[in-house]
């Protein structure tokens, strides 16, 4: 039970969190730059995070549901191929694809509306967008909760958060910025932050059906969490660096692309926090 009740808490802690940063725009104006900052730092979290623990982690739990087969003698073993390395591509690619499809679905989505005049739908729009990121952050904490190991879990854990801080911020800013109404806005932002708990939640349920030492289990979590970090990989790299990289300098004189020196710092910061995070765990 140890497990599910740190994933309970985790999941409360992120959903207050993320729906009280989503309100300081409602209070108070924060400069750009450092919302910047975080962003960069986020994403940074997440690059890290992908690479440096939920990649290694998902590949140690499906070799540990694939090695019992060297039990018959290691001859007889190398007739069967073993499916880790092809499971591994598989699913990170299939991570990566799912976020981009939902990201031009949810673009182009926006354009048709926009076109079209209608206002109330372009921030519908962008709120199912953040919601379908948060809940595939919800499925990457939900497997690490299911390894059973606190510290890959809490740094997955910090990783969200430090992106979706952010992510809820730029939301409520958005959508103020389109007119919304306040009450609205904040259903809206209830929405998002309720999205990855609940998700965490119902993956931890699904991939504990059949008990935690199951084979089953244990390669239903590795894909899980391999398909986490290629969702990560994308919505950081693709989504999030552009976006900073242009904000930062389409208002400045500025034309020079790429990071200032302070965002670089951040990003390599958090890139680098993950590693030394997981330096301690060893199996």
């Amino acid at each position: 039970m140890d497990g599910s009740l740190n994933l309970i808490v985790l999941s409360l802690v992120m959903m207050t969190g993320s729906y009280i940063s989503g309100s300081i725009p409602l209070f108070m104006a924060l400069s750009e730059e450092k919302l910047q900052l975080v962003s960069v730092m986020g994403a940074g979290l997440l690059v890290g995070t992908a690479l440096s623990v939920i990649i290694p982690e998902g590949m140690q739990t499906l070799n540990m549901a694939y090695s019992p087969e060297k039990h018959h003698g290691e001859h007889e073993h190398q007739h069967h191929d073993n499916p880790v390395p092809h499971l591994i591509g598989v699913s990170l690619v299939l991570g990566f694809i799912f976020m981009l499809i939902i990201d031009q679905i949810a673009a182009s989505k926006s354009r048709d509306i926009e076109s079209g005049g209608r206002k109330g739908n372009v921030s519908w729009t962008a709120t199912l967008g953040l919601v379908v990121h948060a809940a595939a952050d919800g499925i990457a904490l939900g497997a690490a909760a299911t390894t059973n190991q606190t510290d890959v879990e809490i740094i997955v854990f910090l990783a969200i958060m430090l992106h979706k801080a952010p992510a809820s911020f730029g939301l409520v800013t958005y959508l103020l910025h389109e007119g919304l109404e306040r009450g609205r806005t904040r259903r809206h932002l209830l929405v998002f932050s309720l999205a990855a708990p609940v998700m965490a939640i119902i993956t931890f349920l699904l991939l504990t059906v059949h008990g935690r030492e199951n084979l089953d289990t244990l390669s239903a979590t590795g894909v899980a969490m391999l398909f986490s970090a290629g969702t990560f990989l994308y919505v950081a790299t693709v989504h999030v660096l552009p976006e900073v990289t242009n904000i930062g300098h389409s208002h400045g004189g500025d034309q020079s692309k790429g990071f200032s020196k302070s965002e670089l710092l951040m990003l390599v910061v958090g890139t680098i926090l993950p590693l030394f995070l997981t330096m301690g765990h060893h199996h």
